[in-house]
């Protein structure tokens, strides 16, 4: 695998989408949200199906937003998100971080959301960041900490879980414990004015701890992860399925909480 490639990991099963549709501005860019402005112009990498994208589109307009992921499917989904909300001021376009084909200095605020973690060369990434952002604008990005992640009460399942996900994300090409290197990788791809900060999702109630169990529950079994996890040789069908059932069993319990951690960074051109 070369060094500037990786497999996206989590793959657009319903599974996977039904967590990216969830992510808003507010619970997904927060850190980078009082640094918006109209008539900004927005680089969004990775936009996935696109609700972080329509939020930020309303938030700079009637400034732009450029929408860039890896397949003309998923751009689809979250042009279909901008045109149901009403906003004409999105386009979109499929992009390889590693060389994006836009002319240097071009955007106000280039943003990437779980993004860094999935790709193959993250220090390249944030240096093509750079290159397309104006000098004054921001480079943004957030990603979680798998090895970070956190949950009460015990559960064995959960802990080979973890486990398993880091192996066959790593095999992937990617580094699933990014949110904790953000600031070494940026300092890296030349940055000197960054801001860098944490957030994280926590999941204890009874609604949203059945719906982050049972999309991972599903995941598990049903995904490209899956596929990944047994043709890469990391784990049997069977082991899935019982990974999976460990996670329902997780959160019907009262007392459940799950806390996913991030790593955010604000770097200034």
């Amino acid at each position: 695998m070369s060094k500037e490639t990786a497999v996206y990991t989590h793959g657009h099963h319903e599974s996977v989408l039904r967590s990216h549709r969830w992510r808003t501005a507010a619970n997904s860019a927060a850190y980078l949200i009082g640094g918006l402005r109209p008539g900004m112009a927005v680089l969004d990498i990775g936009c996935g199906p696109g609700t972080i994208t329509a939020d930020l589109a309303a938030l700079v307009a009637p400034g732009r937003v450029t929408a860039v992921d890896i397949t003309d499917d998923i751009l689809g989904r979250a042009a279909e998100v901008a045109a149901e909300r009403g906003l004409d001021n999105v386009e979109f376009a499929t992009a390889d971080v590693h060389a994006l084909d836009f002319p240097d200095d071009s955007f106000d605020v280039v943003h990437a959301h779980q993004v860094l973690q999935h790709v193959g060369d993250p220090v390249q990434a944030l240096r093509e960041m750079r290159r397309v952002c104006r000098p004054g604008g921001i480079v943004a990005a957030r990603d979680s900490d798998y090895a970070a992640m956190t949950w009460f009460p015990e559960a064995p399942g959960l802990e080979e879980w973890q486990e398993l996900y880091g192996r066959v994300a790593r095999a992937n090409g990617g580094e699933p414990d990014a949110g904790r290197r953000l600031l070494s990788w940026a300092r890296r791809a030349g940055f000197t004015d960054i801001t860098p900060t944490a957030g994280a999702w926590c999941f204890a109630t009874p609604e949203s701890r059945a719906w982050w169990s049972g999309l991972w529950a599903e995941r598990t079994t049903a995904s490209v992860y899956a596929k990944l996890a047994v043709e890469g040789g990391h784990a049997r069908a069977e082991q899935l399925t019982a990974i999976a059932a460990s996670w329902r069993a997780w959160g019907e319990q009262d007392d459940a909480w799950f806390m996913v951690p991030h790593g955010e960074i604000l770097c200034r051109v």
